[in-house]
């Protein structure tokens, strides 16, 4: 067997050793880093967490009508997909159909990578695609979503090319490094997935975001002026605030601040501006500009650059298994043919690695939070703007106790109000 392409046993365990200092690096990060406690209790307790203060019964029974037709369709999809990438990555079908696709360009392992990668994704997304339209037929249903099918498709393309894309280069950068360097690839392959985060996080709102959305400069207003100001007031100040074009695809609300020093800006959707009085608009810019004050952006970027890291040297371990290789048709981390089973490992450190994110997730949202209350000092239109918001998104007010641990990036409407109040009742507002 060459060395360019397989198993070095020797590599098993230094790379099951650093996968565990990473993780236990990992795990220590998460902890001091994540906001748990942001309020101290009120004198008389905390505010219970009531789903019927988010919405009338009307609108609750709407959302959580709209969860349970959406709901089972995104499980379905979740393990459809992970099946067909174990059916890919578990069996020789997924180096067959890495070589055949690779034959008509000479069949080498480089384009064995790149159009292999491809060709099980897009495998993969087309598997999935009657239920990812079953879910857009349900939000046309429900008047969340606006898009024709035309603009819908283009979208699930365009998502794919891009997903597909950026996938098939890291994969081929990770075979080649095995290649070259058959002991200690997953080292110099974990050193660039960390790189490639950071790098990714600072990219996306500049490459990304316009692929999806139109973007124009706020006309000259008194919202304008205040949002400005705001940031401003936060220690955060942006260069622009933008008006996406959201109402093309949906009448859902959102605003986010993107960038980085000279491109950072507050953004808004159109439908924000059409559906909510100022105040609101500013209660939800607060909130996001607290992303921006409290550093989230890096440390959503030092945790993911740990986690890739972590994840890396757990894959070299992995990779050095003759049983696993055998089973995917590969003779080592080196063959292009191994892309399947690349592709499952993938999809199964994204699965397990989401229930983490998201709980760090919920308590980072809890504490913008905080920062939007104590900038504008206004809980009342903070509540008032977490029930549009809550309505207009159709967010369920209460979810199952599993799917929002799994699932829920965001505290609930619920728990969003109950904090205000608690907010309200500490700070003596």
């Amino acid at each position: 067997m060459s060395t360019a392409v397989g198993v070095r046993p020797t590599a098993r365990r230094p790379a099951l050793a650093v996968a565990a200092v990473l993780g236990l690096a990992l795990v220590v990060v998460i902890v001091v880093v994540t906001p748990w406690d942001l309020l101290p209790a009120p004198a008389g307790g905390r505010t219970p967490v009531d789903p019927g203060a988010a919405f009338t019964p009307e609108q609750a029974a709407r959302a959580e009508s709209f969860a349970q037709a959406l709901r089972p369709a995104s499980l379905a999809s979740l393990l459809l997909g992970l099946a067909v990438s174990a059916v890919f990555g578990l069996t020789r079908a997924g180096a067959a159909t890495a070589r055949t696709v690779a034959r008509p360009l000479g069949g080498g392992w480089g384009w064995q990578v790149l159009l292999g990668a491809v060709a099980l994704l897009v495998a993969g997304r087309l598997a999935t695609l009657p239920l990812a339209a079953y879910a857009e037929v349900v939000r046309h249903r429900y008047g969340l979503s606006t898009r024709g099918w035309g603009l819908w498709a283009r979208d699930v393309a365009t998502s794919t090319a891009i997903n597909a894309g950026i996938t098939a280069v890291g994969l081929l950068a990770l075979v080649w490094l095995a290649r070259r360097a058959p002991r200690t690839w997953w080292a110099w392959a974990g050193g660039g997935a960390a790189a490639l985060v950071v790098v990714g996080s600072f990219l996306y709102p500049l490459l990304i975001e316009p692929a999806f959305n139109r973007f124009a400069p706020m006309p000259d207003s008194p919202l304008r002026t205040e949002l400005l100001a705001l940031a401003e007031r936060s220690g955060t100040p942006v260069e622009d605030v933008l008006v996406a074009d959201a109402s093309r695809r949906t009448t859902a609300l959102n605003a986010y601040v993107s960038g980085f020093g000279s491109t950072r800006r507050i953004v808004v959707y159109d439908t924000l501006l059409q559906q909510v009085p100022d105040e609101q608009v500013e209660s939800i810019a607060a909130h996001e500009l607290g992303h921006v004050a409290n550093d989230d952006v890096l440390t959503g970027t030092l945790i993911g650059a740990l986690g890739a890291g972590a994840g890396t040297a757990l894959l070299g371990w992995l990779l050095s298994s003759t049983p696993l290789l055998r089973r995917a048709g590969a003779s080592g981390p080196g063959d292009g043919q191994v892309v399947g089973l690349l592709l499952l490992l993938l999809a199964l450190g994204t699965l397990v690695s989401t229930p983490v994110q998201n709980l760090v997730s919920r308590h980072i949202e809890a504490r913008a939070d905080l920062h939007a209350l104590d900038l504008t000092g206004d809980p009342a239109s903070f509540i008032a703007v977490q029930r549009s918001l809550g309505s207009a998104n159709l967010s369920d007010p209460d979810p199952p106790a599993g799917w929002q641990w799994f699932f829920g990036s965001h505290p609930t409407s619920a728990q969003r109000i109950a904090f205000a109040e608690d907010w309200t009742e500490v700070r003596g507002r």
